[in-house]
This record gives structure tokens, C-alpha cells and sequence, in this order.
């Protein structure tokens, strides 16, 4: 197993790495005692002050040196952590490590929450190894929002290429681990695209300022001491006239060049490394625009803010004060911004979207007999016919040791499946199931089974809706809402794959047959595909309703002694009996004879 092995080279390297770093850190305080020693002598004048010049060099050797040392450490640590994890992800151990996502959780997506996109254990946090905020935001904006075909494919060809990059997502997460704590990403670049606060011919009246200043202390050095002191005063009044904006642009400056600062590592590994996929060539066309890296752009910027920081040296202060430096500083820094500040963004996105493709190759890697899905060609237009036709589905989500796979086909033989059968059967999971590996596949990822060809298909859901008391809405209006919501969405021009999990049950079985089979025929008649599932059943009539756009399906149980057992295999037709009262009976509730069998509720 390659992940083991380099997690154990890794470990092994970061053992190394601390020890020696223990050694140079004793090292210093040899040298700093020595330095001590050496201080007593020339105290007593028994050997030249020069001498102390040798302990000095050393211990600034040795802090560099210690520094290097401790950054490698680091590194080693981070990257043995990354396989761990990938391991963790091979042994079903993954869920509640890695980032969740849960600043993406939307309770009003159509299908966010009810397929587990976001939050603990949820396709999120399975996929991302993304480091910053920028690549967090482009996956879960690509979970959250299907794609086109031809942008399926362009990034099925860019994870083709990247499955195998197994260095290259090392030393992405090794470069960006402190990336999501640090780039502001929103601040960053509302600072990068702010209109200037520095107007130009400020800049030239500093710079002949300056330049006065430079010739009349020259002339002053010969005894006329007027001409210069009068150009510190005009200085003086220049500079507290501007003072407030040059103060706003020094001080503004400081978060992002930190930010950028960031990110310098990892878009280095990018601008590097050769691409060959379309869509992997033009992002990273973007952070080597014009010619000149982003990281060269970013070093710039950053020695302007160094720049900055001399002011504060109390030997240089001085002399930057007569020099106007803070005020050179600032128009260097708005130069910069005006010049390259529409490219961050750019920047960003480009690194969000090499990092969300890069979730998706170690999804694939880790996966290898994960397919990608066939993308088919439909119909155009509302009432286009959606398509979803999958061979041994299997949720993604789920340990493979507990996984239960199902083919499930929509759209040629049969637009709607009721799935009918007990609790705790395998009914929602089976929903979720299609559901998840439709996002899987829409976002340009492989999916969870043998095969799947699907049409461009919007998705709805409705396996997770809740009452609200603080909003005053019951269970059942929210799921009316959510319907109404998923009627609005068959209206596209993209065909709807709906999930609806007990459709209506919060309401009597009368008004619920008649409005889900109102509803199920409708979106029908839209093009839409989908999924119902049901305890009642009354509802299994709908099928024989709408033959032959409609099949029922069932799961089955059954019950050895007091156990309730589960095979979660989908069959075909209805279910034909209910398990209600004998699992009441074996939970020990006290339930008489068959009053109760018979009402169609199961």
C-alpha cells in the first residue's frame, strides 16, 4: 500500500529531523555559553574583544540553520499526516476527521442536506483534501450546483491526469496547511479591487520633495543649513496633508501581503508543474499570466511591505523620515494594487479549482474501480425526459463491508419507481444512494458503482425536511414548500431526478393518495424522473396508475426469533405485508391480536 509507505518514510524522516533538531538546539547553548565564557575574558581583558565575534557567528548560523531544520520537521509531520488520513479514508475511518464543510450547510438547497453533502460524515468532508478557503469553496459550490456536459467531461479529463499525481497533492497539502486559518479570501480581494486612495500627482510632488531634500542636506554639509531646513518644513506640511491616506494604505496592506504570503508555497508547486489537460493548462495559465508567475507578483508586494517595516528600526527611522520613505512605500503599494489586483481573484479561483479537481483525483486514486458516469444526450426543452440508468449503486458513504448495491434504471422503460417496504429496510438509503451518486457524478467525479449513464439531470429532495418552531411551520408545510420548489425546478429546461421520501405522510391516507398522485403525474409529465418511497400501502396503487411510467419496487424483512433481519435487495412489485406490529411485540409492547392488521400501513 503506497499510502502506508509513505506515511512510514514520512514518520521516519520527521524521527530524524527532531532528533537533529534537539542536537542544534543544545548546539546554541553550547555556543551561547561559550559566549559567556568569552564575554568574562574580555571583560578581564584577557583575550580582544574580536573574539567575541566568533560565538556571535555561530549562533546566527545555527538559528538559521535550526529554523531550516524545524520547517523540514514540520513538512515531514504534515505529510505523514495527509496519508494517515488517505488511509483513514481506505479503512472507513474517516468520517469526523478533515474539514466538514459546514459553513456550506443549507437547509433550503434542494437536495444540500438530505443527500449529507455538508457537516460530519457527509460527501464533503469524504473528498476534500482542499487547504484553502478558495478550493473548499469551489468543491462544495460543484456538489452544490450540477455542471453542463461539456463541463463534465473537461473535468473528467483533468482527475484522469491528476489520479496519478500523488506528489504533486503531497506537496499542495504540505505547502497550504495553514492556508484555510490564514487567507481571508472575501477581504482579500474586496482589498485587491478597491478603487486607489493615492492620487497620482501626489506621488510626484514626493518624489521632487525628496529629491529637494537629497540637494540641499547635500548643500547643507558645506554650511548653509536655510535651503535644507525649509524643505524639511515643506516636507513636513506635504506629509500631514496625506498623512491619513498614506496610513490607510501602509497599514491595509499588511493583512494581504501576509495572505499572499500564504499562499506563495503552493502557487509555486502549480506554476512548476506541467499540465496537459485543457482545463488544468488554462488554470494554470491563469496564476502565470502576461508571462510573470504569481509568486513573483506576490514577492513584490512583499518587499514593499518589508520596505515598510524598516521604519520601525530606530537607526533607519531617522533617515526614512527625511526621505519620505512611508510615503514612497504607499504609492509603490498602490501601484501594485492598481497594477496587478484584478489578477488575485483570478489567482484564487484558479488554485480553488486545481484543489476541488485534486479532491476528486485522490477520490478516484483511492477508488480505482470507481467509474466515471456516461453523460447522455436528451431532449432539449421543458418536458425533455431525464435519464439515470446505474448498474450496482452503492453509497459512497457507507463502509464497503456494510454497502448493499442496487441497479436502479430511470427514464426509458420507466420514469417513476415507488419503493415500498418496512423500517429500517433500506428505502431512504436507497434515495440517497441515486441521489449522491448523481451529485458524484454531475460535479465530474466517478461514482459508486459498476456503471452510470445519466442526462444532465437538476435534482430535489425531500429525505431530511423538518418542523420549525422558531418559523411556526410544521413538518408537513415544509415538505409542501419543498415540493412546490421541486415543481418550479421541472419547469427548467434541464430535466428533475426527484427523491421523496414518504411523500406526504403528514397528512390521512385519502388526501394523501389523491395529492401524490397529483403531484407524481405532473412532474411526469415535465420530463422529471424519480423516486417515491412509502409505509402506505394505498400508495403502491400510484404505479398501477400510471403503468407503464411507473414500477413498484419493495424490500423485504423478516424475523428469526425476536431478531428482524434485513437483506436491503431491491425486488420487484409491492411489498406485500407489514412488519409493524411484530417489531412492536419484540421491543416488548404490549399490542393485541390482529386489530390492527390489515389497515395498509406498514
Amino acid at each position: 500500500m503506497e499510502y502506508r509507505a509513505r506515511a512510514g518514510s514520512r514518520r521516519a524522516t520527521l524521527a530524524s529531523l527532531r532528533a537533529r533538531e534537539m542536537r542544534i538546539s543544545n548546539l546554541r547553548l553550547a555556543v551561547f555559553g561559550l559566549a559567556v565564557l568569552l564575554a568574562a575574558l574580555v571583560w578581564q581583558q584577557a583575550v580582544g574583544g574580536a573574539w567575541l565575534l566568533v560565538p556571535l557567528a555561530a549562533f546566527i548560523v545555527l538559528v538559521r540553520l535550526h529554523d531550516k531544520v524545524t520547517h523540514a520537521a514540520d513538512a515531514a509531520e504534515r505529510a505523514a499526516a495527509f496519508y494517515d488520513r488517505g488511509l483513514a479514508r481506505l479503512e472507513d475511518r474517516w468520517a469526523g476527521s478533515g474539514e466538514a464543510g459546514e459553513r456550506f450547510r443549507d437547509d433550503e438547497h434542494p437536495y444540500a442536506t438530505d443527500l449529507d453533502l455538508f457537516g460530519q460524515g457527509s460527501l464533503f468532508q469524504l473528498l476534500s483534501i482542499a487547504r484553502t478557503g478558495a478550493g473548499e469553496e469551489a468543491l462544495a459550490d460543484w456538489l452544490k450546483h450540477p455542471a453542463d456536459s461539456p463541463e463534465i467531461l473537461a473535468r473528467h479529463e483533468a482527475v484522469r491526469e491528476l489520479t496519478g499525481e500523488l506528489d504533486l497533492r503531497e506537496a499542495l497539502s504540505i505547502a497550504g496547511t495553514d492556508v484555510r486559518a490564514g487567507v481571508h479570501t472575501n477581504e482579500l480581494v474586496r482589498w485587491a479591487e478597491g478603487p486607489s486612495r493615492l492620487v497620482p500627482r501626489q506621488q510626484w510632488a514626493a518624489l521632487a520633495m525628496t529629491a529637494i531634500t537629497i540637494v540641499t542636506g547635500i548643500w547643507a554639509t558645506t554650511g548653509v543649513y536655510v535651503p535644507f531646513f525649509l524643505s524639511l518644513v515643506a516636507q513636513a506640511l506635504l506629509q500631514m496633508r496625506q498623512r491619513r491616506q498614506i496610513d490607510a494604505v501602509l497599514h491595509g496592506a499588511e493583512m494581504p501581503a501576509r495572505d499572499l504570503a500564504i499562499l506563495l508555497d503552493l502557487l509555486k508547486h502549480l506554476e512548476g508543474h506541467v499540465f496537459h489537460a485543457p482545463r488544468l493548462v488554462a488554470l494554470r495559465e491563469r496564476i502565470v499570466a502576461g508571462g510573470t508567475p504569481a509568486s513573483a507578483v506576490i514577492r513584490r508586494l512583499q518587499r514593499l511591505v518589508e520596505a515598510h517595516d524598516w521604519e520601525h528600526n530606530i537607526v533607519f527611522a531617522p533617515i526614512a523620515a527625511v526621505l519620505m520613505w512611508g510615503t514612497h512605500v504607499a504609492h509603490g503599494i498602490e501601484r501594485w494594487r492598481m497594477r496587478n489586483g484584478r489578477s488575485i481573484g483570478a489567482w484564487l479561483t484558479a488554485v480553488g479549482e486545481i484543489e476541488a479537481l485534486s479532491s476528486l483525483s485522490a477520490y478516484r486514486y483511492e477508488h480505482p474501480d470507481d467509474p466515471f458516469p456516461v453523460i447522455a444526450a436528451t431532449g432539449a426543452g421543458v418536458g425533455a425526459r431525464g435519464l439515470l440508468e446505474g448498474s450496482s449503486l452503492g453509497h459512497p458513504l457507507l463502509p464497503a463491508a456494510r454497502m448493499v448495491r442496487n441497479d436502479v434504471a430511470l427514464g426509458d422503460d420507466a420514469t417513476l419507481i415507488v419503493v415500498s417496504g418496512s423500517n429500517m429496510s433500506g428505502k431512504s438509503t436507497l434515495l440517497r444512494t441515486v441521489g449522491i451518486n448523481a451529485v458524484l457524478a454531475q460535479a465530474g467525479g466517478p461514482v459508486r458503482a459498476a456503471s452510470l449513464r445519466l442526462s444532465p439531470l437538476r435534482l430535489g429532495a425531500t429525505l431530511r425536511i423538518q418542523d420549525s418552531l422558531q418559523e411556526g411551520r410544521s413538518r408537513f408545510y415544509a415538505e409542501i414548500t419543498r415540493v412546490r420548489a421541486l415543481s418550479d425546478l421541472a419547469n427548467g429546461s434541464t430535466p428533475l431526478l426527484f427523491l421523496l421520501d414518504e411523500l406526504f405522510h403528514g397528512t390521512n391516507s385519502q388526501d394523501r393518495l389523491v395529492g401524490a398522485s397529483g403531484v407524481l403525474r405532473s412532474l411526469l409529465n415535465r420530463g422529471a424522473i424519480g423516486m417515491v418511497t412509502t409505509h402506505d400501502l394505498a400508495l403502491t396503487s400510484i404505479a398501477r396508475a400510471l403503468a407503464p411510467r411507473a414500477v413498484n419496487v419493495h424490500f423485504e424483512d423478516w424475523f428469526e426469533g425476536s431478531e428482524i433481519h434485513f437483506d436491503y435487495r431491491m425486488k420487484p412489485g409491492p411489498v406485500t405485508r407489514s412488519n409493524a406490529i411484530a417489531l412492536m411485540r419484540a421491543v416488548g409492547l404490549d399490542v393485541p391480536g390482529d386489530a390492527d392488521q390489515g389497515s395498509g400501513v406498514i
